[in-house]
């Protein structure tokens, strides 16, 4: 303000070179000419600064409408846009505003509420030591980066890889990244190629959740049940596998950057290279041999869960409900529902508390109710104190 002022003081002077003071303020000449030409019509008052909002909003929603919006939230308060927005389609036919605008109101008259993002319960600070000596001791397991075909259907590959050979197990186009799909092709290589000591993955689904114990899902859990090791990469550090992320650089130059027509060609583009990558293409790592000469498949191919014994003393329990639970002391406990149909063993950390495991991985420690019999020994403790005291 302090500087308008000054430049139509000036300005208004005789003999004023307006041009002139123009550059010496920094200022364009039209914005000097109507700086002048307010403080002629209004005085000082003109030089204030006025609101650029429009005088009119035509695609602004209109009262009526944002009243029925607040009216209907505040007659059904836990109700969001998605279900409000049909109850104003019934009742403003073709003037009821859309899903995101609905939103845009309930938020701009603070009637949403912010949920707290929930902390990570499993999270991984170190870089993973793996050390493959012989083939099956380590698989490494990913997505590549989805693409579309000529047709545009998707296409996501899941990638699996021997640590030490660097022989490429699967890269097969999947319908869906779920835990039954990935699930069944893992059977698929088992049988083939035999289970590995040790599987590395990241830490994206299907293969962890931050949100579970230990950060196993369904997945990952019938890993663990097969005595396989879970190796977990840190969060947004695609280096801590960094052997994967080569490969996947050779598979993205081959296929992805000329795609084909359809899903089907695309995968046999693939089978393409993966002969390739392990029977033809000569590994600098391995001396010249090429992955499929250094490869060997293991010998234990069953899929089913092995026998753990858990030591003496522990409780055993099988995690069960539809959001997995187990029953301790008569108490239940929520375990999680990537649990569900594994034997768990409980260990006793004192009469308050006992440690969760999933054959040798800890699930973490909780909080147990205390026997019925410890109970009614202490209200009958606490009745007799009662009674002296009276």
């Amino acid at each position: 303000m302090s500087l308008k002022i000054e430049f139509v003081e000036r300005a208004t002077k005789a003999g004023a070179n307006v041009a002139a003071l123009c550059r010496e303020f920094g200022i364009s000449r039209e914005t000097g000419h109507k700086w002048l030409q307010r403080f002629r019509e209004f005085g000082y008052d003109g030089l204030e600064e006025h609101s650029r909002r429009p005088r009119r909003s035509p695609r602004a929603t209109g009262e009526e409408v944002v009243m029925a919006v607040l009216e209907l939230r505040e007659a059904h308060p836990t109700w969001g846009p998605k279900k409000l927005v049909e109850l104003l389609h019934k009742r403003l036919k073709g003037e009821a505003p859309s899903r995101a605008t609905i939103a845009r109101i309930l938020k701009r008259f603070g009637q949403v509420r912010r949920r707290k993002r929930k902390a990570p319960v499993s999270v991984l600070e170190r870089a993973p030591d793996v050390q493959a000596e012989a083939p099956n001791e380590v698989w490494t397991v990913d997505f590549k980066g989805w693409w579309r075909a000529g047709d545009g259907t998707r296409c996501d590959p899941l990638t699996v890889r021997d640590a030490y050979s660097r022989f490429v197990l699967a890269a097969k186009l999947v319908r869906a990244t779920t835990v039954e799909v990935v699930r069944a092709e893992f059977e698929r290589l088992f049988r083939r190629y035999g289970v590995p000591q040790a599987i590395q993955c990241d830490n994206g689904e299907p293969f962890i959740s931050v949100q579970s114990r230990a950060g196993l899902t369904r997945l990952s859990a019938w890993w663990v049940s097969l005595g396989i090791t879970i190796v977990r990469s840190r969060p947004g550090c695609p280096q801590d596998n960094g052997g994967h992320e080569r490969m996947h650089r050779d598979l993205k130059a081959s296929v992805q950057t000329y795609p084909t027509w359809n899903r089907l060609r695309e995968q046999r583009a693939l089978d393409r290279w993966r002969q390739e990558f392990n029977h033809v293409r000569p590994h600098e790592a391995l001396q010249g041999k090429t992955p499929g000469e250094t490869y060997r498949p293991g010998t234990r191919r069953s899929c089913r869960p092995i026998r753990w014994r858990y030591p003496t003393g522990w409780l055993s329990k099988r995690a069960h409900g539809p959001n997995g639970c187990i029953f301790v002391n008569g108490d239940s406990v929520h375990v999680g529902r990537a649990f569900i149909g594994h034997l768990l063993g409980i260990q006793p950390q004192g009469d308050r508390s006992a440690c969760i495991w999933l054959n040798d991985v800890e699930l973490g420690e909780t909080q147990l109710t205390p026997p019925t019999a410890t109970i009614d020994a202490a209200c009958v403790r606490f009745m007799k104190k009662r009674r002296r005291a009276a």
